[in-house]
């Protein structure tokens, strides 16, 4: 069994036992979580939502917080000595999924 759930404006799906790495959720490491935004449900029967799958729930264990792969922003214009470099890291929380339940 495998659900589409919607965390952070971006879609994952997941099934029993994934880990995956998501922006970063205000949670303690250890607690468990629910994700409502519920788009599919696949398996045996397939079930779509419009544009949730009404009483369907993902619930996931906070594995941990860190920080991801730096990004490098590059400003240039060209022919007016322009140019700005920045960078950040982005901050993530890597969920481990225990169930899915319709």
């Amino acid at each position: 069994m495998y659900a589409v759930v919607v965390t952070g404006g971006k879609q994952y799906r997941v099934s029993q036992g994934d880990t995956i790495t998501v922006d970063r959720l205000q949670a303690d490491v250890g607690s468990t979580i629910e994700l409502g935004d519920v788009l599919l449900i696949g398996g045996d029967e397939l079930k779509v939502g419009a544009p949730t799958v009404a009483g369907a729930k993902v619930v996931a264990q906070v594995v941990g917080h860190e920080l991801g792969e730096k990004r490098e922003i590059f400003k240039y214009r060209r022919t007016r000595r322009y140019r700005r470099f920045r960078g950040f890291r982005p901050s993530l929380t890597t969920l481990s999924i225990q169930s899915i339940s319709a």
